[in-house]
């Protein structure tokens, strides 16, 4: 039996022995088993991210960032940090747009795929890797991306039972995983406005998610500098399940492959500003990325390139369509920007939020 298929009965033994298992650590496990060794980017893996669409993506945000440094007016050395970097593509097209403004950082890659280390190497090879932010130096302010990272980050389910609020867990009906609620009451884990919510009401809490963004808003605090997070997700808080897996470009059960499938919640933005708020961070706005792609330029970028390869003219077209068209990527992935209390706001958002 390989061993991807091995966790579904791990998972099953461990649900027999010692009762249902909590949502967060069926996520977790799974997510772990899944980027430890395998590549899922690209038409031969699971899913497409934004850079692999268009280099136009990489490029805008190399641009934010260097907008965003200059109007700072910090000189020296600065450190570009990216939270799963994936094939290392995003950074390759935004150092290369950032470079002809001036900014050369160092680069720093928070990665634990053993697979997907390789091929950043190729892509990046001054790049130095680490397991988590914590050894990333603090020596200079920091510069940081993260592109689809906080939606694999496992979420925990709470749902409105008849008793009150308790936890949507794992369990199994003969062989098969299904959702149970837990025993234990949740109440105090549930935000006031929703407490009395309709019976039946799912809401979901990301605890990785939220140590995270405290994690990096004391970075920012600390040692200054700015950060840009785009993920799919929700501007304010919302009801239902948003998870989901995907595996060769298809969505399936998320019960029906652990290990052999990327899970997905969707990021709940609004309470990863208020945690960033809480250190002192600012926040320069949430936004859709079709309204951000656009303020920063994509279609003079399209256009500047189709000038430049009139043969190619309809392909970018239709890649600038699949990252900002509102039935596409545009309106489902957010946008949200950070920064050191005495840096100035990113471009490309409206009013600070």
């Amino acid at each position: 039996m390989e061993a991807p298929r091995l966790l579904g009965t791990i998972f099953r033994r461990l649900i027999r022995d010692s009762g249902p298992m909590s949502l967060s650590q069926f996520m977790g496990e799974s997510n772990a088993r899944y980027y430890a060794a395998k590549n899922p980017l690209g038409s031969a893996g699971d899913f497409v991210t934004a850079p692999e669409i268009s280099q136009m993506f990489g490029e805008l945000i190399g641009l934010w960032l260097a907008d965003i440094r200059a109007r700072a007016g910090r000189g020296g050395s600065v450190h570009y940090v990216e939270l799963g970097p994936g094939r290392g593509t995003l950074t390759r097209d935004a150092l290369r747009a950032a470079r002809h403004h001036g900014l050369d950082p160092q680069v720093h890659f928070v990665e634990t795929s053993r697979a997907l280390k390789a091929i950043q190497a190729e892509a990046v090879p001054a790049a130095q890797w680490h397991d988590d932010l914590s050894t990333v130096p603090m020596d200079a302010p920091m510069l940081l991306v993260a592109n689809e990272f906080f939606d694999a980050l496992p979420v925990r389910q709470l749902v409105r039972a008849a008793q009150g609020w308790r936890e949507r867990l794992v369990g199994l009906d003969e062989d098969r995983f299904t959702f149970v609620a837990g025993g234990q009451p949740m109440e105090a884990a549930v935000p006031a406005a929703w407490r009395e919510a309709p019976e039946g009401t799912i809401i979901e809490t990301n605890p990785g998610a939220a140590a995270m963004m405290h994690e990096i808003a004391g970075r920012l605090a600390n040692q200054g500098g700015a950060a840009l997070i785009v993920d799919y997700g929700h501007a304010e808080m919302q009801s239902g399940s948003t998870l989901q897996a995907v595996r060769a470009h298809r969505k399936i059960s998320p019960f029906a492959a652990p290990g052999e499938a990327d899970l997905t919640a969707h990021v709940d933005f609004a309470t990863l500003a208020d945690i960033a708020r809480s250190r002192g961070v600012r926040v320069s706005g949430i936004t859709t990325q079709g309204d951000f792609l656009r303020a920063m330029g994509i279609q003079m970028r399209t256009e500047r390139l189709a000038a430049g390869a009139p043969h190619c003219k309809a392909e970018l077209e239709a890649q600038r369509d699949r990252l900002i068209a509102d039935d596409q990527m545009g309106r489902l992935f957010k946008v949200m920007g950070l920064s050191a209390p005495d840096w100035p706001d990113g471009a490309g958002f409206g009013p600070p939020g």
